[in-house]
């Protein structure tokens, strides 16, 4: 091990504190360099024996420590790195720590920062410790009063967890406020934001007739753009009283929107801190996914109050505990709020382009890790995607009813507490009568099961039997994989897509719920009066890749006739990556073009039915990503594989050219609406513009008009990048045009950023190469560097993987850079490099000698040198 590199934290060797904090103190006087912070805690021992108390501590500088208001002379303590040792404390004291910290020079956006001159923090998971020495782990919960004194020209409003309880002038100024936070918490759920903000502000009634006052604050001349994330908020209250039964438990709840923030929002007790792309939006400068970005997110927070806050980890293993539980919670609120089917759709295509290729990669690990160096690295789609999808299994294993009983088994027994995914699961085991020792499996094990059906029917006796059998590959540390219990609803249609009822130990069903729990598994179905065509994944019941056998002439008639939606939409799906896959290899050998299978047919016939369902038809228009597609091939060769999927989708826009034209041309409604069904109208045609533009320059005239006549930013970024795909010039004319139009909307211009870094043009290296150097292009901003720097590996992939390794220099050479300012974010913009051993010779080369040339240096982050060496492993 490297000595600058972080050493391992295991699972195994947690152990309880030896002192844990019953409630603390904190007084912030605010200055942009010099910010002095006192801690005052009440601190009692655990342990039985006396031990010495160590607390956490990160770029705080030390000013003072007492203990029972009595200094401590140096040989009381010692300071070691990272950390405030004090060798023999009382059994219960009251310890008191000065620090003093720069806020304006702390460009890692952990702890106290700051954003456009205003104060605020980022705890969550190890920030705390930036800001003072203390107990900086999630098992030691505490009651918080924060003491908040700045100048009050320049930041009239202070904020902190927990309801206000005083406020006043101090003279010379300056002001202060003073907050409570009555229910015990973690230090990750502290939060600060000081400023000069516009606000907005309303009420919401509770189940028992409680008013809370919310408010939420963003930068001036924002706060008109607010209105929607506010909405979003009172719906989510009242849904979760609805559904869950829980309601909110303090006087007011505020959100604060920052433009410079790590993540996209955190659940602050009482005190939510957003990254503004959360928050604001307006029917001219956000999109539909911004709309539905917002009803999500701040879904997601609030749920957490319950979910995250109220009941927390006991360590930072059990994060899904909490992260997959409220993803769960918030994906049922999305699907409540808009259409079901489209919402789970959406979810298992977010699913399987970022947390399938994880679980596929050097950087697999289980929902519950055994061992990290830097957790900030485990923020990962296994953690929440999957980890929601365990959940959703947990409720399909055991029924809505015991589920519904567990879950307030869980909110009764859990309170207050920091709990394990053991205690969360023996809820659910105690409600259902249940022994669910063999679920803890899909927590503990790594990869994505990968499912195989077969199924062989006899005429005459009218029976079909239906084999399954699950295997899963290796992952990094494991080796061996056992079976993991696999809910499905399985359903039958026949060769004319009449449903097929059919018996299983008893009455016949037109749906069936199995639970495969070996390797191998043969169902007999009886009753079955043809031959059927069967769907044993319906609703994608479990987070596994199927391989189901059928032909493409079966694929057709359930795109055409399944009753479930994602099974219609996975098999349009499936036909379209078996002809995209086949016409790659026949590139690649120079062979002829395989025949198409029906896919355009059966697409014209979605347009023919899509006033049923607008989003859907969009969904079911758009083929498979060439990410996907790269996923799904043996040896991906990203060039032919663009080049085939370019060759199927200008098939397909020719032989629905009229429609598609109609479906562009026709009029829209007078007036912005960001409801699901007013969305999955633009969505619709956002997704013919799309299609459209795989027909060239012959395309151009149409989608120019439809960029210049764009009165939703929906339409207009859809036509913009539009045009770049479609490859002619354009694309240059929109980019300036919408340039000059919003340079001074910044969440506006990050879409400007993005819209280049996907454009699939012979110049994308050089592209990204001036963005890069843009006067706009802000390293400090995490917004605007993801806008660059994420998509363009993501929705790029062709020009990423290049041949020539430019792809793979430029990524790590904006990674090294940011590391210097934020190596959190810079570690995270290393995933695209996990899938570079699956490539060819030529480009491993190129991936491994750019991860190795990060690894060379001698400044990188702990978080940054994590990843790579993960990667390189």
């Amino acid at each position: 091990m490297r000595d600058d590199a972080a050493r391992p934290i295991r699972l195994a060797d947690y152990r309880p504190p030896a002192y844990t904090i019953d409630e603390v103190a904190l007084s912030f006087a605010l200055d942009p360099h010099e910010t002095r912070v006192r801690a005052r805690s009440k601190v009692r021992r655990l342990a039985d024996a006396p031990a010495p108390l160590r607390l956490d501590g990160d770029r705080c500088k030390l000013q003072r420590i007492a203990i029972d208001g009595v200094d401590l002379n140096q040989s009381a303590y010692a300071l070691e790195d990272g950390a405030l040792v004090i060798h023999a404390p009382p059994a219960a004291f009251t310890l008191e720590i000065d620090t003093l910290l720069d806020p304006a020079g702390n460009t890692a956006l952990e702890g106290l920062y700051m954003s456009g001159g205003r104060y605020c923090t980022q705890c969550e998971a190890e920030g705390f410790r930036t800001i003072t020495y203390f107990l900086d782990r999630p098992d030691v919960m505490a009651r918080y009063e924060t003491r908040i004194e700045a100048p009050k020209e320049d930041f009239p409003t202070l904020l902190s967890n927990g309801n206000l309880v005083e406020r006043g002038d101090l003279g010379d100024g300056r002001h202060y406020a003073l907050w409570r936070d009555p229910h015990p918490k973690p230090s990750y759920l502290f939060a600060l934001a000081a400023g000069r903000y516009e606000s907005i502000a309303d009420a919401f009634i509770t189940l028992s007739g409680r008013k809370v006052a919310l408010a939420i604050h963003v930068d001036p001349g924002e706060a008109s753009r607010a209105h929607y994330a506010m909405d979003s908020l009172k719906r989510a209250m009242k849904w979760d009283e609805d559904v869950f039964g829980r309601e909110y438990d303090l006087d007011v709840f505020n959100i604060v929107a920052v433009r410079d923030f790590n993540f996209g929002a955190m659940e602050n007790k009482g005190l939510n801190i957003f990254n503004s792309a959360y928050i604001l939006a307006d029917p001219e400068s956000a999109t539909d996914l911004d709309y539905e970005g917002i009803e999500a997110v701040v879904g997601h927070e609030y749920f957490h109050n319950w979910t995250g806050d109220r009941i927390t980890c006991r360590d930072w293993f059990q994060l899904s505990l909490k992260e997959g539980l409220t993803v769960f919670r918030e994906q049922e609120f999305s699907a409540d709020q808009r259409s079901r089917p489209v919402q789970r759709i959406k979810d298992v295509k977010r699913l399987r382009m970022r947390q399938f290729p994880e679980d596929a990669g050097p950087l697999a690990h289980p929902v519950r890790p055994a061992s990290y160096q830097k957790i900030d690295n485990f923020y990962t789609a296994t953690v929440y995607e999957k980890g929601g999808e365990v959940i959703r299994m947990l409720k399909r294993l055991i029924g809505d009813e015991a589920f519904a009983r567990g879950m307030d088994l869980y909110f009764e027994r859990r309170d207050g507490t920091a709990s394990t995914v053991e205690d969360f699961i023996a809820c659910f085991a105690e409600a259902s009568g249940r022994d669910l020792s063999e679920f803890m499996g899909w927590y503990d094990q790594a990869g994505t099961p990968h499912l195989v059906a077969r199924g062989v029917y006899d005429s005459t006796a009218k029976t079909y039997a239906l084999t399954l059998s699950q295997s899963t590959p290796p992952t990094p540390g494991q080796d061996q994989k056992r079976p993991l219990p696999i809910p499905l609803r399985v359903g039958f249609i026949a060769a004319d897509g009449a449903p097929l009822h059919t018996a299983l130990d008893g009455a016949a069903h037109a749906e069936h719920a199995l639970v495969l729990d070996a390797a191998e598994r043969t169902f007999v179905f009886t009753q079955v009066a043809s031959a059927p065509i069967p769907a044993v994944l319906r609703g994608f019941t479990a987070p596994v890749k199927l391989d189901d056998g059928l032909t493409p002439q079966q694929r057709l008639v359930q795109m055409a006739h399944d009753p479930d939606p994602f099974t219609r939409w996975e098999a349009g799906q499936a036909l379209a990556r078996e002809e995209i896959l086949a016409r790659a290899d026949a590139i690649a050998t120079q062979s002829a073009a395989p025949a198409p299978l029906g896919l355009a047919d059966a697409l014209k016939r979605e347009l023919d039915r899509a006033h049923e369902d607008p989003a859907f038809a969009a969904l079911a228009l758009r083929l498979p990503d060439l990410q996907e597609l790269i996923q799904a091939a043996e040896q991906p060769d990203p060039d032919c594989l663009f080049q085939a999927r370019e060759d199927a989708r200008r098939t397909i826009a020719t032989a629905l050219k009229t429609q598609l034209e109609a479906i562009i041309g026709a009029p829209r409604p007078a007036q912005f609406s960001p409801s699901a069904e007013a969305a999955g109208g633009r969505a619709l045609r956002t997704a013919c513009l799309d299609l459209t533009a795989s027909l060239g320059a012959e395309s151009e005239p149409m989608l120019w008009r439809a960029f210049a006549d764009a009165d939703t930013m929906t339409e207009s970024i859809a036509a913009l990048e539009a045009l770049g795909a479609a490859g002619g010039p354009r694309f240059e004319d929109a980019l300036e045009r919408f340039y000059a139009r919003w340079k001074d909307r910044p969440l506006v211009i990050d879409k400007w950023f993005s819209a280049q870094a996907a454009a699939p043009r012979g110049d994308a290296i050089a592209r990204v190469q001036r963005l890069r150097a843009h006067p706009d292009f802000e390293l400090r901003n995490p917004n605007r560097v993801r806008a660059l720097a994420a998509s363009f590996p993501v929705r790029n992939p062709r020009a990423f993987h290049a041949a020539d390794g430019s792809g793979y220099a430029f990524l790590a050479d904006i990674v090294r850079e940011v590391d210097a300012i934020n190596g959190a974010l810079a570690a995270r913009l290393l995933t695209p490099f996990e899938t570079w051993r699956r490539f060819d010779p030529q480009r491993q080369s190129h991936a491994q000698r750019a991860l190795e040339a990060l690894n060379d240096s001698a400044t990188l982050s702990k978080n940054t040198r994590e990843m790579v060496t993960r990667t390189l492993a």
